[in-house]
């Protein structure tokens, strides 16, 4: 998505939404008197019964316990992952790139879109060395925005637009047009059976590959509050990841539901960049999933670094939920 940073954006605004103690005296037994029954003794086949019946009431009240009642105990503090992470590498990226889309081809090999109206392009990018290999510039009118691979063919939407366009993904090429039926194009991936795709609201879309029609929608939520702003997308072992924009967040998509299975933290990259005299530099934005070698990249708009990064786990505490509804959830933007 654009930034708020850029001259191009236009202006936003914000949518919003007691015992008691009792003493017993017990008289000495009387060791002359064999034939009479201790006190107790007399009493034990009716406390044996008194128990006996108490245990069934409570066996018969357990498994009478509507099924909903136990879902509910134990959903009160359901468990979810917060991430931060450690850095594997660090590569040159080209600092003038807006990065909008971001997926890893293959051969140390990245494909890029970036955005911003005179400057959008399709890139292919050496992972290694951020060399630019080859580059269709886009026309001023059009705002590049997420990109996926299909086969041999990249897909890249537009923003504030419904029309997609169709590259070659070796001379790039541009081979086609489509449209979709999402409101606004920010971000899009594929698992190889469906696209996903984003529009900055809190709705997950998945298309059909052959027609790129809606066939299924989701709206993502943590904790029952729905995540506005999804922007670039990737497809991660069974997961979809989506950057929130204008945050340092990750969130961790069910691709099922559109429930938020964990956050990743990453607000010590930009802090690292502008600790180190890099004040130009604009929001995250940017996963790329290497799945054969198991490698993570990520980027930001503007960012003269492109990252391979590993996640580290901690338990979410009680306390963490609040930082995470500051850290990562924001309401509507609206343009």
């Amino acid at each position: 998505m654009a930034s708020m940073a850029s001259g191009m954006v236009r202006k936003k605004k914000w949518n919003n939404t007691n015992s008691s103690n009792k003493s017993y005296s017990l008289k000495p037994y009387n060791a002359m008197a064999s034939t009479a029954t201790p006190p107790l003794s007399k009493y034990k086949w009716r406390i044996s019964i008194a128990v006996a019946v108490l245990l069934l009431f409570l066996v018969i009240g357990v498994s009478t316990i509507p099924s909903n009642v136990w879902n509910f105990s134990r959903s009160i503090a359901p468990s979810v992952n917060i991430y931060s992470i450690e850095i594997v590498n660090e590569f040159p990226h080209d600092p003038t790139a807006f990065t909008q889309g971001l997926l890893y081809g293959g051969n140390d090999t990245l494909f890029e879109s970036t955005g911003l109206n005179g400057q959008s392009s399709v890139r292919k990018v050496a992972l290694r060395t951020g060399k630019v290999e080859a580059i269709h510039q886009m026309p001023y009118s059009l705002f590049g925005e997420g990109l996926t691979l299909i086969g041999e063919r990249l897909y890249q939407v537009t923003w504030m637009e419904t029309t997609g366009f169709i590259y070659d993904r070796y001379n790039l090429s541009k081979v086609g047009m489509f449209t979709h039926q999402m409101e606004d194009g920010w971000g899009l991936t594929t698992d190889g059976k469906v696209m996903y795709g984003s529009d900055g609201t809190s709705t997950l879309y998945q298309m059909d590959l052959e027609t790129l029609k809606v066939i299924k929608n989701n709206t993502v939520k943590y904790k029952g509050q729905e995540v506005f702003n999804l922007n670039e997308l990737e497809y991660v072992n069974g997961e979809i990841w989506a950057n929130v924009w204008q945050t340092d967040c990750i969130a961790r998509i069910s691709q099922r539901d559109g429930t938020v299975l964990s956050w990743i933290l990453l607000p010590k990259l930009r802090k690292g960049l502008l600790a180190a005299g890099n004040n130009r530099i604009d929001v995250l934005n940017g996963i790329a999933w290497d799945k054969d070698n198991n490698r993570l990249f990520v980027t930001g708009k503007l960012w003269p670094k492109m990252f391979e990064i590993k996640l580290q786990s901690s338990k979410v505490e009680e306390s963490s939920d609040k930082m995470i509804k500051n850290l990562c959830i924001r309401p509507k933007f609206e343009f």
